[in-house]
């Protein structure tokens, strides 16, 4: 019944063209927070809801999910979304940009999953680097961008989210801290940890 529930979000929010987690991404997320499940998530982009739905079937017991959407339109179809799978507390929704929200947030999370404005990643690292967890796990969707970021795309139109992503390649790949992978799943899956002193 919740699965049925669940396709019949995905295939709207599909049929209207809005953004959501790749099956294949999904999938490799789901492998890695099926090892070990995390008790407070962020994700940073909502859209209406699919995959902090998908997130929160992995959450241990007391766990949450906070998530930021800027579009009110997608926050409210997200919310009657959580309503409808019976999710309200546990899944938290900040209306907002997340430029200006994640500043005001100091809570330590497990995983960390962005997927919202692509010429914004470079912050939204920064401040994901300062609330997770020491053995947590930040995800960053979209990363690859229709393989514009490993080409020599220059065109104006997407130039500058192409370049954002590149610096976020760069900053987790070649700070010394962090252990950073990028698998080609659906759009490009950045997967970084911070490594654990010896």
């Amino acid at each position: 019944m919740m699965e049925e529930k669940l396709n019949k979000i995905k295939e709207k929010a599909l049929n209207e063209h809005i953004p959501i987690i790749m099956d294949d991404t999904l999938q490799e997320i789901e492998k890695r927070m099926n090892q070990n499940r995390p008790t407070k998530i962020l994700e940073i982009g909502t859209a209406v809801g699919y995959s902090a739905i998908c997130f929160s079937k992995f959450l241990s017991n007391q766990g949450f999910i906070d998530t930021i959407e800027k579009d009110e339109q997608r926050a409210k179809e997200a919310e009657e979304n959580i309503k409808t799978m019976n999710l309200e507390g546990k899944i938290n929704i900040y209306v907002g940009d997340a430029v200006e929200i994640l500043p005001t947030l100091n809570q330590t999370y497990d995983m960390i999953f962005i997927d919202a404005a692509k010429a914004k990643y470079p912050i939204f690292l920064e401040e994901s680097l300062r609330m997770l967890a020491p053995d947590g796990i930040l995800f960053a969707d979209n990363i690859l961008y229709k393989g514009y970021v490993m080409g020599d795309y220059n065109k104006h139109k997407q130039r500058t989210a192409v370049r954002k992503l590149r610096e976020y390649i760069a900053k987790t790949t070649e700070n010394p801290d962090l252990e950073t992978e990028i698998l080609e799943v659906g759009d490009g899956l950045a997967i970084t940890k911070i490594k654990k002193s010896l």
